[in-house]
């Protein structure tokens, strides 16, 4: 370990002790305790349904009940499903999707699909034992008008007030976004798909 001398140790201490001062302050300024959040994660980049999960976990931790409905998806077995089973009831789990629309390749039973996802969504969303409901891929459907955004949006909107969602997918719609409280977009850097990788079981399933 490199040595610190007395000069350098006690310039941390005040910079950082500024710094708690501010982040203190911040803190102190907010008076909401407790919100149901609607948090929406897009983007171009890996990472937007494993960090929904990763939330459903967190939610689960605390011994709360989590729903899932995963639209779009539905071809591959996936490993979190298996984990997200030994919760029990805990967790109630939809997959509702029949995979991307480039592989079914028939619209009206793409539309089908995503209005049975929708439906099955509406129904966690009104149970008042399930404190996060994770919408997985629900951007898909909405980017390819499978769904009424308007409508959607107006449901989500009025939730009961503790109630957490999460809507994952590329190419969010501006109403969902406007209406959401919290947005991440990951960006694509870098890939290992695009390098000649296939997808591989505990990374992307």
């Amino acid at each position: 370990m490199t040595a610190i001398d007395e000069k350098e140790a006690e310039r941390h201490r005040a910079k950082m002790a500024k710094r708690k001062a501010v982040q203190d302050a911040e803190v102190a300024g907010k008076t909401i305790t407790e919100k149901g959040l609607l948090i929406v994660n897009t983007g171009p980049g890996k990472g937007k349904t494993t960090a929904a999960f990763g939330l459903a976990l967190r939610m689960l931790g605390y011994g709360r009940r989590v729903g899932v409905v995963q639209f779009v998806k539905g071809a591959w077995h996936s490993g979190e499903k298996d984990a997200f089973a030994t919760f029990g009831d805990q967790v109630v789990w939809h997959t509702m999707g029949e995979g991307f629309t480039w592989e079914t390749q028939d619209l009206q039973r793409d539309i089908a699909a995503a209005q049975a996802a929708w439906a099955k969504a509406l129904e966690l969303l009104a149970d008042p034992s399930i404190s996060l409901v994770v919408l997985d891929e629900l951007n898909i459907a909405l980017r390819y008008d499978y769904l009424d955004v308007e409508a959607v949006v107006a449901s989500l909107k009025a939730r009961r007030p503790d109630l957490h969602v999460v809507v994952t997918g590329r190419n969010a719609k501006p109403a969902l976004v406007e209406a959401a409280d919290l947005v991440t977009e990951m960006g694509a850097v870098k890939h290992h798909f695009s390098a000649g990788v296939k997808a591989q079981e505990g990374i992307e399933f």
